[in-house]
């Protein structure tokens, strides 16, 4: 008889222990959330002069959440935390060693433009606000590596770069700018662009010249100069996608181009135009420019290039070619944000936010284990034992959700699990207490144990299920660290149920048939005569 139950009772056993093993041997745990683990949590809002509203903007802010989503990913940052919260973008990084290069790649607008080189002005001619400097001659001017248009060349002989002859300061503008195509009417002399301050990156419009820092690495002769730079060509909507890799002695960007005309047919034409140098690129460089920055400003050396046959130089180190290449991958946002706030969780604050929660746990099953030894003494083993089953098998599946789908514990995930502590033993003391009443009523322990389990279980189920719709309605209609308390509650409720059905009855019905601890009602905290029945 007491076989029968023996092998249920130590079959689900066994499978619980097996799995904890293999989730060991796999190497599988749990991650832990920016509120456990420190980390960095960033706040993103449209820029003031965002045009989009409505739905539109909606739309917009939902493409930039997937796709800082996969930037993340591809960081390699565990449970990265994504939300839209109304028309603002909360992102939360658990765990992040460099939190300033995260924070960086999150924000990165990304937009990558191919512009051809129309000339260069030595960096020493004008400094990046604009202004004049007296460290140069004409003469140094024009003997220097300036790549300019032959019809600007004679007028760049004359100017005066003293600072008694200043040209009248220029500002690239729309109504400034004549319409053309990369290089052509530009709308300033060469003269005029030694006097131009460079075009700050929030003034930089794709369909407007542009005058940009350049390093050395783009720069002829290995000084520093500013490149005047044509309309966009083509923009980073024409890759398909984007790696990185290390060619000594320097790391590359390697972009793919989509195929057809929206892609390296693009590309195409823009190698075309400044392989012959035509007006619209007249010093056969096409300069790569991300989000204002110039990576690099190859000269063409053929006019047609195979679509996955492209290779973006520039001073790059690994991290910024990955970094280049990663927003590249996933394209530029479509909206440009501002950052109202961010901050960082030490690790140390979140140790000490983890060490409360493991200490609030602790004490509290050490008091309700003590309740329940004292109250139901071996029946409160069995419920400490169904606990200590079904944590195994949730420990067991939150380590592989953080494996497979890098969920991570927030501090409300650990609210979630003390509050399904009492869930769970609330199921025990419902069984228990229909088999007191029913001893009280005259029938026999392994009577009650039997009649008992069917009324309780039901009771036990929907009470559940309650739990479990609760958990359910709050995980799909909040965001956020609500999401993690309404998993765990709803996982809890779940192997609650498991625990009672396939542990707990069959280990009550087990010692319940032990002539020897049956005759002692009082191990079982029951009544220690049994009522005969009238």
């Amino acid at each position: 008889m007491k076989q029968r139950f023996l092998t249920p009772l130590l079959s689900i056993v066994l499978i619980v222990v097996g799995l904890l093993v293999w989730s060991l041997v796999k190497g599988n745990s749990v991650l832990l959330g920016l509120d456990l683990k420190g980390g960095a949590e960033v706040v993103l809002e449209p820029a003031e002069d965002t045009e989009l509203v409505g739905d539109e903007l909606r739309d917009a802010l939902d493409q930039s959440v997937e796709i800082i989503r996969n930037r993340v990913d591809g960081l390699g940052v565990a449970e990265p935390d994504i939300t839209r919260q109304s028309n603002r973008i909360v992102v939360q990084l658990a765990g992040v060693e460099d939190q300033d290069r995260a924070l960086d790649v999150v924000g990165q607008t990304a937009e990558l433009r191919f512009r051809p080189v129309c000339g260069r002005i030595p960096a020493e001619i004008v400094d990046f606000a604009g202004d004049t400097s007296t460290s140069g001659s004409d003469e140094e001017v024009n003997d220097g590596p300036v790549g300019i248009q032959p019809s600007d060349r004679d007028e760049a002989s004359s100017v005066d770069t003293s600072s008694e002859g200043q040209t009248e300061s220029k500002v690239i503008t729309a109504e400034t700018t004549p319409e053309g195509v990369g290089c052509e009417n530009l709308g300033f002399t060469f003269t005029e662009a030694l006097g131009m301050p460079s075009t700050l990156p929030e003034d930089d419009d794709a369909e407007l010249p542009a005058i940009l820092p350049g390093n050395a690495d783009v720069c002829a002769g290995g000084t520093e100069c500013r490149l005047v730079l044509g309309r966009t060509m083509l923009t980073g909507a024409a890759l398909e996608t984007a790696d990185s890799t290390f060619r000594p002695p320097e790391w590359l960007v390697l972009p793919i181009f989509r195929s057809g005309e929206d892609g390296i047919d693009l590309f195409n034409a823009a190698a075309n135009e400044c392989f012959n140098q035509t007006a619209v690129c007249p010093t056969s460089q096409l300069g790569i420019v991300l989000d204002g920055v110039t990576e690099s400003a190859p000269n063409v050396q053929t006019p047609y290039f195979e679509r996955d046959q492209i290779t973006i130089s520039g001073d790059f180190d690994q991290a910024r070619a990955e970094e280049t290449a990663l927003v590249l991958r996933y394209g530029s946002l479509p909206l440009e944000f501002e950052t109202p706030s961010s901050r960082i969780v030490s690790a140390t604050l979140g140790k000490d936010s983890f060490d409360a929660g493991v200490v609030a746990g602790i004490v509290g099953i050490a008091l309700v284990a003590l309740f329940m030894f004292a109250y139901y003494r071996l029946l409160g083993v069995a419920a400490i034992l169904s606990l200590a089953l079904s944590g195994t098998m949730l420990w067991v599946v939150l380590a592989w959700l953080s494996t497979s789908r890098s969920l991570a514990l927030t501090l409300a995930g650990v609210v979630g699990l003390i509050v399904s502590i009492g869930t769970s033993l609330d199921s025990n003391v419902v069984y228990f207490e229909h088999v007191k009443e029913d001893i009280s009523n005259g029938r026999t322990l392994r009577s009650a144990v039997d009649r008992s389990f069917p009324a309780a279980f039901k009771t036990i189920f929907y009470a559940n299920l309650a739990s479990l719709i609760g958990a359910g309605v709050l995980y799909f209609l909040t965001v956020g660290s609500v999401r993690g308390f309404a998993l765990m509650l709803g996982l809890a409720s779940i192997l609650d149920l498991v625990a009672t059905y396939f542990f707990l009855r069959p280990f009550v019905k087990w010692i319940s048939l032990s002539d020897a601890l049956s005759s002692r009602p009082w191990l079982y905290g029951l009544p220690t005569e049994e009522v005969e029945p009238t």
